[in-house]
């Protein structure tokens, strides 16, 4: 069976789904697949599938899938034509191979996933994950925060004010508060805490990035959206623009 899952946060979400069945976890990014010799891409792509059978069951998470299995249409040369026709032999499974084998792919752009990966059987549902509510933004901030030295930080607050952050531009603020108090620490010669005003300033620099995803999405929603395959995204976009 086989699921695709778009937008932030698809990585925990297959965390998770391997947690409930009880199944061993194989994250899987470009760099562990994709190969500039010819040939070496369809080997890893085997390999992986090789090594995910051996362990079922087994959940294989496969990030920017629309890299991996972009529109043969798309493409000029034949290389990547064969890791999309690898990647379609590997999940087919003959004789039941897949058994116990559950493959989750993440990706921005499922317009762009090659229409034969997303038939029955192959990635035949799509999830919709939306850009994180307010509880769910505290917890990133608290989670991103985690490990850092931190002080008087309310992060309820902040996540009041950061209405259509994804996920990692919520990392990233973090990540800039972190400098903001180091650069600080190394001029005055005093090591300091990350503080709210840190984060604060942050959040004013740091603005969200998915509004050139929602433009693309809205014409993709709105123009090219053949049996419904994206009206939960035309539903959201606008209560979007309602709001």
């Amino acid at each position: 069976r086989h699921r695709s899952v778009y937008m932030n946060t698809a990585f925990f979400i297959a965390r998770a789904v391997a947690g409930e069945i009880d199944a061993r976890f194989i994250s899987v990014s470009l760099a562990d697949v994709l190969d500039m010799y010819i040939g070496n891409s369809e080997r890893n792509i085997h390999a992986l599938f090789e090594v995910a059978r051996a362990n079922a069951p087994c959940v294989v998470f496969l990030d920017e899938v629309d890299a991996l299995g972009q529109k043969r249409s798309q493409m000029r040369g034949s290389a990547g034509r064969g890791s999309v026709n690898q990647l379609l032999t590997e999940m087919d499974g003959m004789a039941g191979a897949n058994d116990g084998v559950y493959v989750l792919g993440a990706t921005n752009h499922p317009w762009d996933v090659d229409t034969a990966l997303r038939r029955p059987g192959r990635f035949d549902r799509m999830v919709l994950v939306l850009p994180p509510d307010e509880l769910a933004r505290d917890a990133i901030l608290r989670y991103h925060l985690r490990n850092r030295p931190i002080a008087g930080i309310d992060t309820a607050k902040l996540a009041k004010r950061t209405a259509g952050y994804s996920g990692a531009d919520l990392a990233y603020v973090c990540e800039s508060a972190a400098e903001r108090a180091l650069l600080d620490s190394a001029r005055s010669g005093q090591v300091r805490m990350i503080g709210q005003a840190d984060l604060d300033a942050a959040v004013r620099d740091v603005r969200p990035s998915i509004g050139p995803w929602l433009d693309t999405a809205r014409n993709v929603a709105e123009f090219a959206n053949e049996g419904g395959a994206y009206d939960d995204l035309l539903a959201y976009l606008r209560k979007l623009k309602r709001s």
